[in-house]
């Protein structure tokens, strides 16, 4: 800019070409290449020679902010102005030099920026704080940081605003240069417990079109004075605490307020003179923070309420204090358990006891109280006892249901024939019975009474009284068995034990000795005339041997009797079955001589064939089963290849024809044995004469004659035989299948006790008439254990017509 002024100047001397000067007025913020003037055609200057002149313009001492078109003349904005930034004072001028050659000229050029309202007034802060005491008295005056405005004129900042208060106004000061600033008046007493702080808004307003404002924040901050005592939430307070709190567990938090601020509002609390000693001993209480806690173990049944008083006092200057009254309510908590006493106790009692007996008689009691201290008092409901509410406010422990001694030992917790029915006090009882006790169902009675109060969580407490029930003989013998089924073996010597019975008494002591005796009442002879009984242990032996052939079986009746007052029977009926055993050998039927030997004479024609019948060895055992099964075998022959014997009929045949050369007489001992454990038999002798046919035919019609009656005579007695023991067998099936059904133990194995016994009973009994053979066979199938016998065979074969 120097550089342009010096050569203006230097060129003004010389040439002496100084103009006037070109006065132009713009206003700030106009656009770039806004159009301010024409300054050829005010300058009167040739638009077309601009070029060739070389015309141009200067700006003097500041930026470049205006250019001119050379084209047109036309000086335009080249640069946006901002007058605030450009010049400092209320008016602004651009000095401009506008120079052109051939001839050289120069032209002043001043243009002035005018200013716009495009500035706000600002505070320089944005808040403001004052700290006003409480106790100022109203009129009093602060001053307050005024609003500045850039802009100029009545772009500036024409007035101030305060925003709505009831505590502040403000009042609008000038100073001497123009500025306005504004005061904050108290136009009404602060306090600062009703409003610490006061937020204002100053606002400052510009006379521009249109005007634009700033604001300021005024926040008013009041300081305390101690004018406020401190304050409990409650006048009184009214607490619970649990007995048995822990020590150190909080029982109350005091809460109390100082409306003041700072030491004036810190708090110190302390009991006051009529809080007790005894008060304070219990519960300590925490200067600072007003807490209350247990100082000792809280017990309900010492105390049950605490008074005191606590004073809150502030540390301010001039201290101020305040006080509340506190009333601690010790809340019961269920910590005793109740308590059973019993006052008075019978036992052992008699299971014929009547019904309401009074056992016992039983209290309850619980230093609790509420809830806590009302008892529920019961005992097991199975039991034959009941609790039930007595004259003087006991409960009384009765039977429930039958007592059984056999049944059941001992009691069972939870299964007792007992029961309880509170008094409505809840305190006294009797214990009595509810149903007639059973020494056989159970003889004695473990009776839990429990206690148990109704607090939360509940407490209880047991007692066990052991009721002994003592035995009436009430129950009568009961044998083992009935009836009972026995089997003896004939031919025991007398006097030897031949079965036993056994009878037992559910009731107890000499009420359960049992005697056992033969009920001899049976008018006439009897079996029990030959038996013998031991009155101690129901031992029965005979007094002589049975015979099987003889007796087959007896029946009989025990009485057992118990030793009790008065005393109680039964009686049982005992079955005997005697056992038949190997004591007969075989009886041979024919042949019989005149003179009673078994020997015999028959006579064969000599052209017979082979397979002739020659006669039949006929025999009889009057044992059964194996003991009377026969078997027929040659003991002696003169010549084997002639004769032969059926091992099972008894039959001889001859087993081929005869010739020249045999003998006429021929010899035969035949040796019949039956198959018992010890083997027994008998022989019969049969000679066999061989005759010509002739002499044989008439031999054969007088034998056959007298054979024919005297097979007539057998046949009748075998028939009478027949039917007398087809009665008895079907007597002796009925009476084996009642006994069987009535009773399902297998009693095979434990009578049966011979050495060879397979299991299986098989009987037999033979009769023989003429050629023909009849057998009657009972076989029992039933069997406990495998045979020992490999071999056995039950005596029945084809050859044999079995009924």
């Amino acid at each position: 800019v120097l550089r342009y002024v010096s050569v203006f100047l230097f060129l003004s001397a010389i040439m002496n070409t100084v103009s006037t000067v070109t006065h132009y007025s713009v206003p700030e913020e106009m656009e770039e290449g806004s159009v301010v003037a024409n300054l050829a055609t005010d300058l009167g200057l040739d638009v077309k020679t601009l070029k060739e002149r070389k015309m141009r313009v200067d700006v003097v001492g500041n930026k470049k902010y205006i250019e001119i078109n050379k084209d047109t003349g036309e000086l335009f904005i080249f640069e946006r102005i901002d007058r605030e930034l450009l010049c400092r004072l209320k008016t602004c001028f651009l000095k401009l030099d506008a120079t052109i050659e051939n001839p050289i000229r120069m032209f002043n050029i001043e243009v002035e920026i005018t200013d716009i309202n495009d500035n706000a007034p600002h505070f320089r802060r944005g808040t403001m704080h004052l700290d006003i005491s409480e106790s100022s008295p109203v009129g009093e005056r602060f001053s307050l940081n005024n609003a500045a405005d850039p802009d100029v004129g009545t772009n500036s900042v024409k007035n101030y605003h305060l925003s709505s208060s009831e505590h502040f106004s403000i009042e609008i000061q000038t100073g001497r240069d123009g500025t306005k600033f504004a005061d904050l008046i108290l136009k009404k007493a602060l306090d600062r417990e009703q409003q610490a702080v006061h937020n204002l808004i100053l606002t400052a307003v510009d006379g521009g079109v249109p005007t634009r404002t700033g604001t300021a924040s005024i926040i008013v901050r009041v300081l305390d004075v101690n004018d406020n005592a401190p304050s409990f939430d409650k006048d009184i307070y009214i607490i619970d605490v649990m007995e048995n709190s822990p020590i150190g567990s909080l029982v109350v938090k005091l809460n109390a307020t100082d409306l003041d601020e700072g030491s004036n509002s810190d708090i110190v609390y302390s009991y006051s003179l009529y809080t007790s000693e005894r008060t304070q001993q219990m519960f300590n209480l925490n200067p600072e923070n007003g807490e209350i806690r247990v100082k000792e173990m809280i017990n309900y049944e010492d105390l049950k309420l605490y008074e005191m008083e606590v004073i809150a006092s502030d540390k301010g200057p001039n201290s101020l204090s305040g006080q509340c009254k506190l009333t601690i309510q010790v809340t019961d908590m269920n910590d005793n358990h109740p308590e059973i006493s019993i006052k008075s106790f019978q036992s052992p009692i008699k299971e014929n006891e009547p019904i309401d007996t009074v056992i016992a008689v039983v209290s309850v009691s619980d230093k609790d109280s509420g809830n806590n201290g009302v008892v529920d008092l019961h005992i097991p409901d199975n039991m034959p006892f009941k609790l039930r509410e007595s004259s003087d406010n006991y409960y009384e422990l009765v039977v429930s249901e039958p007592l059984d001694r056999e049944k059941v030992v001992c009691s069972v917790p939870g299964h007792l024939p007992f029961d309880l029915n509170p008094s409505p006090d809840g305190q006294s009882y009797s214990l009595v019975t509810k149903d007639y006790l059973d020494k056989e169902t159970m003889h004695i009675y473990n009776i839990t009474i429990t206690a148990k109060d109704l607090g939360s969580p509940a407490l209880s407490s047991t007692k066990v009284i052991q009721v002994d029930v003592l035995d009436v003989n009430d129950n009568s013998p009961l044998f083992t068995e009935s009836p009972y089924i026995f089997y003896v073996p004939e031919n025991k010597k007398a006097g030897i034990s031949i079965c036993s019975v056994s009878a037992r008494d559910a009731d107890g002591g000499e009420n359960a000795e049992v005697t056992y005796s033969l009920d001899r009442k049976i008018p006439g002879p009897t079996v029990t005339s030959f038996l013998n009984i031991n009155e101690a242990d129901g031992t029965i032996s005979a007094l002589k041997g049975f015979d099987f052939e003889t007796l087959k079986t007896f029946q009989f009746q025990v009485v057992a009797t118990d030793s009790g007052t008065p005393s109680l029977s039964s009686n049982v009926t005992v079955n005997v079955f005697i056992l038949d055993q190997n004591d007969n050998a075989p009886v041979i039927l024919y042949p019989v001589s005149s003179n009673g030997s078994a020997e015999g004479v028959e006579e064969i024609p000599r052209n017979v064939n082979a397979g002739h019948l020659v006669t039949k060895v006929r025999a009889y055992d009057a044992d059964i089963g194996y003991n009377g099964w026969l078997l027929f075998s040659l003991q002696e022959v003169t010549d084997h290849s002639l004769f032969g014997l059926d091992r099972y009929t008894g039959q001889i045949r001859t087993l081929r024809s005869f010739t020249e050369t045999d003998e006429a007489e021929h010899k035969l001992v035949i040796l019949v044995k039956d198959n018992g454990n010890v083997s027994l038999s008998a022989t019969a002798t049969v000679v066999v004469k061989v005759v010509e046919p002739k002499e044989a035919f008439a031999a054969s019609d007088v034998k056959s004659a007298t054979k024919n009656e005297e097979e007539n005579n057998v046949t009748f007695y075998l028939m009478i035989t027949l039917g007398s023991v087809s009665t008895l067998f079907l007597i002796s099936i009925i009476v084996l299948i009642a006994m069987q059904c009535s009773k399902t133990t297998d009693y095979t194995s434990k009578y049966l006790q011979e050495t060879n016994y397979d299991g299986t009973l098989c009987h037999s009994i033979q009769y023989r008439s003429g050629d023909k053979r009849y057998i009657i066979t009972l076989v029992n199938l039933r069997t406990s254990r495998p045979s020992p016998r490999k071999d056995f065979v039950c005596p029945l074969r084809k050859s044999r017509k079995s009924i």
